[in-house]
């Protein structure tokens, strides 16, 4: 039980704050632990940074699952516009999403390759798991068969990047403008017959 609430109060400080602006002693002291018995749980910031990241991973990839599994019978129009605006409102209303966010565009230097092999092991299942409906969708006839599936995908993931940068920098208002003429370009292209 504590180990998880020092996770859970240490997503909260190092969503806020990064890795660098977070201490043990913030979070032993929101905890209500003394700073010494975080060590009962993890070895160090980094172990525990580390595991926060590996749940939130988890967390992100379940969230894809769910939403797959949820909207898998909608028009493929319908889902993929769909999955970019629940990740718009995830971000606005999930710490998890933030931080994972502010990590795979920031991660700590020392941490960079551990951090960037969970983000891309992500990516690479994200990918995995859209193919199939993008490879549906075009054998049903629902988008152009002229393009590759695979080149689809990873240019509606190219579009979520678009997004998921106008989600740290830019605002709600960047972040509509982006959202509205990246997916009437990407649509465009892929419905073409």
């Amino acid at each position: 039980m504590t180990s998880n609430r020092i996770k859970e109060v240490a997503l909260n400080h190092f969503t806020k704050n990064g890795y660098e602006g977070t201490s043990m002693a913030q979070i032993a002291d929101e905890v209500g632990i003394k700073k010494q018995s975080i060590y009962t749980h993890f070895k160090g910031k980094d172990e525990l940074f580390l595991q926060v990241c590996s749940d939130v991973f988890a967390d992100e990839l379940r969230f894809v699952i769910d939403f797959i599994e949820n909207n898998s019978t909608r028009p493929i129009e319908d889902f993929l516009f769909g999955f970019l605006s629940h990740y718009k409102e995830r971000y606005e209303k999930n710490d998890n999403t933030k931080f994972w966010l502010r990590i795979s565009f920031f991660p700590p230097t020392h941490l960079y390759e551990q951090v960037m092999k969970s983000v891309y092991e992500y990516l690479d299942q994200l990918e995995e798991l859209l193919f199939p409906i993008m490879e549906k969708a075009m054998k049903d006839g629902k988008i152009s068969s002229t393009i590759d599936a695979k080149r689809a995908v990873a240019a509606f993931l190219g579009v979520l990047d678009g997004i998921l940068v106008e989600m740290l920098y830019g605002g709600p208002e960047r972040l509509l403008k982006r959202l509205d003429a990246s997916w009437y370009l990407y649509w465009r292209g892929l419905s073409k017959n």
